[in-house]
């Protein structure tokens, strides 16, 4: 990252919330600036963005406008010879907690949105913005333990939550293919402390936390960072 002679800029999707958060303080403490990407908590994020000495944007991954809009707001934000060096997808809606059967559309759509679409407009966006005259930049895709592995099995009742998080490594790994010189990488974080985990029944999150399945945002942050320093 270059952090000397300019100021390097992330941009998080989903930057107030809980992994947002631990992410944009941890990446302040390297010297890369956050840019706190919102769609409903205004108030946390521009506190935060205050906090950081950085800005905030809001970017709701349900509208190409909105989307559009963020990219031409950030890049009337950064200044001189400063510059946006990377991407963080962390915004998704909280799964569904329903077995597969009683999986409908809505669902399915809703997750698709955010994790799938929205996030293939905005890195569209961003390449052609940021990225493709330097023919450099990053990307972290935000996963889940959930989506299982050749090891671990996938977990039951949130199919609509699982398959579009599959679905968001798919379009970065299509992308990858394409941009070879765009840094892609993904994180795969254990169910997380955070407001999503609000939607679960206590006794499961009990015994998650029992078999010490349960992460910290801040821990998911180190993560992130590892693949972008």
């Amino acid at each position: 990252m270059e952090t000397l002679s300019t100021k390097s800029y992330i941009l998080i999707t989903g930057g107030s919330g809980g992994i947002g958060t631990s992410l944009s303080r941890l990446l302040a403490e390297k010297n890369i600036l956050p840019i706190i990407g919102f769609n409903s908590n205004s108030k946390k994020a521009f506190a935060l963005a205050k906090e950081l000495k950085t800005f905030a944007v809001e970017i709701d991954l349900y509208s190409k406008n909105s989307i559009d809009n963020s990219v031409q707001f950030i890049n009337k934000q950064i200044k001189n010879d400063d510059k946006l060096v990377g991407a963080v997808f962390c915004a998704s809606p909280s799964p569904d907690i329903l077995p597969f059967l009683h999986t409908e559309t809505e669902h399915l759509s809703k997750q698709f949105q955010i994790n799938v679409i929205g996030h293939q407009i905005l890195l569209k966006a961003l390449i052609k913005k940021f990225f493709l005259k330097a023919k450099k930049g990053t990307i972290v895709g935000v996963l889940s333990k959930a989506m299982g592995s050749e090891k671990d099995q996938t977990a039951t009742s949130m199919s609509s939550y699982i398959i579009a998080k599959s679905a968001l490594k798919s379009m970065l790994s299509v992308c990858a293919a394409e941009f070879n010189w765009l840094k892609i990488r993904t994180v795969i974080p254990n169910f997380t402390k955070t407001k999503m985990l609000d939607v679960f029944d206590s006794r499961y999150l009990e015994i998650l936390d029992k078999q010490k399945k349960i992460s910290t945002p801040e821990n998911v942050a180190k993560l992130i960072i590892n693949e972008i320093i």
